[in-house]
């Protein structure tokens, strides 16, 4: 089993908190349109079993289903991105995407993978080391509910 480590977070303004047990160390990155779109960026962001998430200020939590496939979360005060989970018939399907950069502690933390390779755009420098990096075809290919969107 690859190491975990809890951690906690929240949004800029913090009105929104969290407490995340059991995080990997290992985290991806998403260059698709609308992770740059939603975070101004790529969306470099740890996946953690739902059931291991709690929130404080979830009443100050925003929804929206971003496409056929996905809801996304942001703060309704400050706007931060908060999460993002896959949705199968509008219901949470597998884990919960945490950005990475709502985390006060990132200690030992390294990115894993990046998808959505073929739309990163030529300014986003970051090294493709040990990592491994996926298309849009290939994302398809290998996350079917992709193909519904």
């Amino acid at each position: 089993m690859a190491e975990t480590r809890d951690r906690t977070g929240g949004c800029s303004c913090g009105a929104v908190r969290f407490a995340a047990r059991d995080v990997p160390l290992a985290f991806g990155i998403c260059h698709c349109e609308t992770c740059r779109r939603w975070t101004g960026s790529a969306l470099l962001g740890v996946t953690v079993p739902e059931a291991n998430v709690t929130w404080q200020g979830a009443d100050r939590i925003a929804r929206r289903q971003s496409s056929s496939f996905a809801e996304r979360g942001w703060c309704r005060d400050c706007g931060s991105p908060l999460f993002f989970r896959f949705t199968g018939n509008g219901a949470p399907v597998g884990g919960i995407e945490l950005p990475i950069g709502l985390l006060d502690d990132t200690e030992g933390m390294f990115a894993h993978n990046e998808i959505f390779i073929d739309h990163k755009p030529a300014a986003f420098g970051f090294a493709e080391n040990d990592r491994q990096v996926l298309t849009r075809a290939e994302c398809a290919a290998r996350f079917p509910l992709l193909d519904k969107g």
